[in-house]
């Protein structure tokens, strides 16, 4: 009876009255529970998330955090302050919106969380694909440059589509990169595109037996000193090695992309989440009643200087890229970091489990 109380004391209990009332609040709660767990064990799950300083679905970058200067075995007191000379930035988190689709009057006026099941599981996976998509895009950079290499897969052209596999030495070569931006060995995550990961499946038998891909997240595993995930809606590349606008399609010669990138140097924040709906009685053109949703949510790096992106190179590999699929390929068995950018002995990494 106690339980009943709640909910009674929640609902209002005169007659029609719930008929009468749309609860955008229990509707925007569930969908607001949906995205979460759509998160949970992600690639984007770990990531820091700064969701309590945005403001009017803003935020302020100054307030993401720099790193200041460390003292080592400092004697002069006081501590000297320093400034932190970082622009304040103010970006707009970015804006999901689904188109309107009809609902029954059950499913409108619902308390029933049953009843809301329908319509929050298809806007909420559409939200969801979207903002992963975006999310994906923004943390890939524009163009190789010193501070952000995009380098090209080498391995043997096919001949269907002229795209080059990725070869185990490519990854050691993005772990090269990522050793010379200085990014630290711990909380480095690789989300490989499905061609990538396809071509490391073909390449040697060791790799096959340590693909274990968990198909509710996309983490594959670990592997030479990453956190391995797999996802579809990467960027596409043009073959001047150039992003291409977001959504935008691939044409002959472009392809998607995988990228790596350091956990701690970038961020994710959600903003509000709002419920719109039209009732039948006021459309008499469709006479049905019409849902749709708005969310806002961002994922950007602090700065882009500690992630590298492997696009794939096109045409025809020359003999000693080319990687043999008959000459087997030293790839390191699962829970082994043997691959060192200069081939040397390295110790395993310890990664905490993520929530």
């Amino acid at each position: 009876m106690a339980g009943t109380g709640v909910v009674m004391g929640f609902v209002p209990t005169a007659q029609g009255v719930l008929c009468e009332g749309v609860y955008t609040e229990v509707w925007t709660g569930e969908l607001i529970k949906k995205l979460r767990s759509l998160l949970d064990g992600s690639w984007l799950d770990g990531i820091p998330d700064q969701s309590s300083i945005v403001e009017n679905d803003a935020i302020h970058l100054v307030k993401v955090g720099v790193d200041p200067d460390v003292l080592v075995n400092n004697t002069t007191y006081p501590i000297p302050s320093q400034k932190l000379d970082d622009e304040d930035v103010v970006i707009r988190l970015d804006k999901f919106q689904t188109k309107r689709t009809p609902v029954t009057d059950d499913e409108l006026y619902a308390i029933s969380y049953d009843k809301m099941a329908r319509v929050k599981e298809s806007h909420g996976n559409a939200i969801n694909d979207c903002k992963f998509a975006k999310a994906a895009h923004s943390l890939c950079a524009k163009q190789n440059t010193v501070t952000t290499p995009v380098l090209k897969t080498t391995g043997e052209a096919d001949p269907t589509t002229g795209r080059r596999r990725l070869t185990f030495n490519d990854l050691v070569e993005l772990k090269r990169a990522m050793d010379n931006l200085g990014v630290p060995q711990e909380n480095r995550r690789l989300v490989l595109c499905p061609d990538h990961a396809n071509d490391l499946l073909l390449a040697n038998q060791a790799f096959q037996q340590q693909f274990n891909i968990d198909r509710n997240t996309g983490k594959i595993g670990h592997l030479a000193g990453f956190d391995i995930y797999t996802y579809k809606s990467t960027p596409v590349y043009t073959a001047a090695g150039e992003k291409k606008a977001f959504g935008a399609t691939a044409e002959s010669g472009e392809f998607n992309c995988s990228f790596a990138f350091y956990t701690p140097r970038v961020f994710k924040a959600t903003g509000s989440t709002r419920m719109y709906y039209r009732e039948a009685t006021i459309s008499p053109d469709t006479q049905e009643s019409e849902v749709n949703f708005l969310h806002y949510f961002i994922c950007m790096p602090k700065a882009m200087d500690a992630g590298v992106v492997m696009m794939s190179g096109s045409g025809p590999a020359t003999a000693t890229e080319a990687l043999s699929l008959d000459e087997p390929y030293a790839i390191p068995v699962a829970g082994d970091d043997t691959a060192g950018a200069d081939g040397e002995t390295e110790n395993a990494e310890s990664h905490s489990a993520e929530a």
